[in-house]
């Protein structure tokens, strides 16, 4: 029976995984699904009435929900600690006078500069998995339905490809930040060697860089979550509305799903 309904735990990963933030690991979510598949034998009573594939269906999905959970606590957990550094980086600021460096964030944590090194790169992953909509979106939502549609398919698609576009558009040092972190996992040292600048100038590039690619995914998809410039004529926000509108505009809407249908296809 376990081997019969192997296809079921294979489409609810798959499915899954083209929902989910890029750094969720295939293989976790196959594991859990496949002790659920096994467990969904072991406690199956066919007396009940429904078919084995729905009940087991309905297993494997919750093995995923709690896998996904898992992920979404730690990254929850990175948060937290961020905001404790941003206080405490705040309060050091304040009584110099000047912005405090990272010996001195690390002392007051009772941490060191290592230890506040691999925070900052945690933050990194964490903003990231919020700008793909991991932490804004419940963990059941990120699942797919039993049955996804093309139109589901059609809009992961363009989603994605917007993503692209937004990288590829970026002002050129942030865009070196954004691959260099992401795409090639190089660590921010070597980032910040290869630009001349402190480890601390590459997190604030990346910050910049997410903030950025999130407004124009916004801009472009959900125009409703668009941000508001309370100077709209001012250079930033006309620099910004410039960089949306090059994103908006660098495909069509057929040159898109073509663009993604490839790319899927040859990775």
């Amino acid at each position: 029976m376990v081997r019969r309904h192997l296809p079921l735990v294979g489409h609810a990963v798959r499915e899954t995984m083209s929902r989910v933030p890029g750094h969720v690991n295939r293989d976790d979510l196959t594991s859990a699904g496949m002790m659920a598949l096994v467990q969904a034998a072991q406690s199956f009573d066919p007396t009940r009435g429904a078919a084995f594939s729905t009940h087991a269906s309905t297993r494997i999905r919750g093995a995923i929900v709690d896998e996904l959970r898992g992920l979404d606590w730690a990254s929850r957990s990175v948060r937290r600690r961020a905001r404790q550094v941003d206080d405490t980086r705040g309060r050091i600021a304040a009584t110099l006078g000047r912005p405090a460096e990272d010996h001195e964030v690390a002392a007051a944590l009772g941490i060191g500069t290592s230890e506040l090194s691999a925070h900052r790169e945690d933050v990194a992953r964490a903003s990231v998995v919020s700008l793909q909509g991991f932490d804004e979106t419940g963990i059941d939502d990120l699942l797919p339905a039993h049955t996804v549609t093309p139109a589901d398919e059609i809009e992961q698609r363009e989603r994605v490809a917007y993503l692209h576009d937004a990288v590829e558009h970026l002002p050129e040092r942030l865009r070196v930040v954004v691959e260099g972190y992401f795409f090639r996992d190089l660590p921010m040292a070597e980032l910040a060697a290869e630009l001349g600048v402190s480890e601390s100038r590459i997190s604030q590039l990346r910050a910049e860089a997410i903030v950025l690619m999130r407004g124009a995914m916004n801009a472009a998809l959900e125009p409703e979550l668009a941000e508001r410039h309370d100077r709209p004529q001012g250079c930033a926000a006309r620099r910004k509305e410039a960089y949306y509108a090059s994103v908006a505009s660098n495909r069509s809407f057929a040159a898109r799903l073509t663009h993604t249908h490839v790319a899927s296809h040859t990775a």
